[in-house]
């Protein structure tokens, strides 16, 4: 066997063994794992469970239960991506669950959406980071501290978990947004699939908006999701990003906020808790 087909050989079944000891890393167990931001993204999602039980892991308070047939474990991240990243390791570590979705609110990027809607992520990115490569070439890309590689820009939600989203999402039924009149808005809870944008940053402003829809085209901003995506992304642990828009990230954005968020909130929980009974 001559020598440079015999390294060809080595490093083929090393490679093998990577890959086998990689996929084999993380054994998931038959429990959907739900995380939300803050209480008011989580409470609704909390309060339909049954037989729940609290679990402490390291100070971060989760809690298991059913939904319907399913059995869950919710948990409530906290602001950030870092506080995101770290609860979504913990719940994958101690729990194992099969598949994780976040339900929470975001900021509107996209012209066409109002607060109340719904933005199915199909894919999420890092917003605010950036790096500098070996050989000096920009990119937004993350690298996966498992493999060493680069992460894709953009982390794409698991397909089956998108489509079902999109079909049982036209059985549930949306709270308009209530007008200053008091009444409530005519207009139907718009709801579509597209790229959710991630940065630990708060946004009201219509430049860093025009900006995410250059750089990103992004539909919604927020401040966990592809923290969120990239831990499941590396852990190979299929997941999928729900937001409803409580704002348009606009210079009245905080405004808005205050006043929709809670009706963004319960959208959102509606949808997460109908797919995880139609899984």
């Amino acid at each position: 066997m001559n020598k440079p087909f015999a390294l060809t050989i080595v490093f083929f079944t090393l490679s093998l063994v990577h890959s086998f000891t990689f996929a084999q890393r993380y054994k998931s167990k038959p429990i959907t794992g739900l995380l939300g931001a803050f209480g008011a993204e989580v409470a609704l999602v909390k309060e339909s469970l049954t037989k729940s039980k609290t679990v402490v892991v390291d100070g971060i308070t989760f809690t298991t239960g059913r939904i319907g047939k399913q059995r869950v474990v919710v948990a409530e991240t906290g602001i950030g991506k870092v506080n995101a990243a770290m609860t979504t390791a913990l719940m994958l570590d101690h729990f194992r669950p099969k598949r994780v979705l976040f339900t929470g609110i975001a900021g509107g990027t996209n012209p066409d959406l109002q607060p109340g809607d719904i933005v199915i992520a199909g894919q999420t990115a890092h917003h605010d980071y950036g790096s500098i490569t070996d050989k000096n070439t920009p990119t937004r890309q993350t690298r996966n501290a498992i493999t060493r590689e680069f992460n894709p820009v953009y982390f794409p939600a698991d397909s089956v978990l998108m489509r079902l989203a999109e079909n049982v999402v036209k059985t549930v039924s949306l709270e308009g947004i209530p007008l200053a009149s008091g009444g409530v808005s005519d207009r139907p809870v718009k709801v579509m699939t597209g790229t959710v944008v991630t940065g630990d940053v708060f946004v009201a402003s219509p430049e860093k908006v025009k900006n995410l829809r250059a750089d990103f085209k992004a539909d919604a901003t927020e401040m966990e999701g592809a923290a969120v995506a990239q831990v499941c992304y590396q852990i190979q642990v299929p997941h999928l990003i729900i937001r409803s828009l409580s704002d348009r990230a606009d210079a009245e954005a905080h405004i808005a906020y205050d006043k929709f968020y809670p009706t963004a909130a319960r959208n959102s929980a509606k949808l997460v808790i109908a797919l995880v009974k139609a899984l």
